[in-house]
């Protein structure tokens, strides 16, 4: 069931999680008083669809908190996973009415909405938001591309690995001291994770337990993962750079 959060409805810009991420990074206060005047807060249930491939959606949106899939549907009916959505990403496209491609809520949603037609005037008219939307856009060019080395090149630990340390990067609580250890929660069911990953659900099962076995990282319930060792995970996800961590 979709809600409106009234309880959020007051929240100040300056106070958002996402404030230094998000399509609204660059706003001066001015700026953001005027996003304030067109956005509100919609929460969806995990597994409640945002919206289907076609359909018109008359907002834009940062996702607050939770994930979400991105879902492609073949002729034949085959599904496949082809993106996540995770805090600060951005959903719809400004000057398009549809969406490509169904978005559904994998935890508990929480979405920063703007209204669409305004939100596009202030593109046009507010370059902070138009060179941060630019930026976000060629981003996600790089990310995709990274995974099509992920999809096509890497081993299934190594697929396992870099799954992990995309989430870790997003959504993540570092614990103080000299090795840099990080906890999150895991936004992806196992089967998820094969589906994203192009591997069987028996293979995500066995790579996370040798994961676990070996130290790389500890399971904390069904869904919290706690990484002692952030460079051994990258090492593990045959990744040497910081992959954005520490930002």
């Amino acid at each position: 069931m979709t809600t409106m959060t009234p309880d959020l409805a007051k929240q100040d810009c300056s106070d958002c999680p996402i404030r230094h991420r998000a399509v609204c990074a660059r706003c001066e206060p001015d700026e953001l008083e005027r996003l304030e005047e067109v956005k509100y807060y919609r929460t969806y249930e995990a597994g409640q669809t945002v919206a289907w491939a076609g359909d018109k959606m008359d907002f834009v949106a940062s996702v607050v908190s939770g994930a979400a899939t991105l879902t492609q549907t073949m002729e034949d009916g085959r599904r496949q996973m082809v993106g996540l959505l995770l805090p600060s990403d951005f959903v719809g496209r400004p000057g398009r009415d549809g969406v490509r491609y169904d978005v559904v809520a994998v935890s508990e949603l929480v979405m920063c909405c703007f209204r669409k037609a305004p939100f596009e005037k202030m593109i046009a008219s507010t370059p902070h938001i138009a060179e941060r939307l630019l930026e976000m856009t060629l981003d996600e060019l790089d990310a995709a591309r990274e995974w099509m080395l992920v999809l096509g090149r890497k081993t299934a630990r190594e697929k396992i690995a870099s799954l992990l340390s995309i989430i870790a990067r997003r959504d993540a609580v570092y614990a103080p001291g000299a090795v840099r250890s990080v906890t999150f929660d895991l936004p992806l069911t196992r089967e998820a994770m094969a589906d994203y990953l192009g591997l069987t659900l028996e293979t995500v099962s066995r790579q996370v337990s040798a994961l676990k076995r070996d130290g790389v990282i500890e399971l904390q319930g069904k869904r919290r993962v706690h990484v002692p060792d952030v460079d051994l995970l990258m090492e593990e996800a045959g990744d040497d750079s910081d992959g954005g961590l520490l930002v």
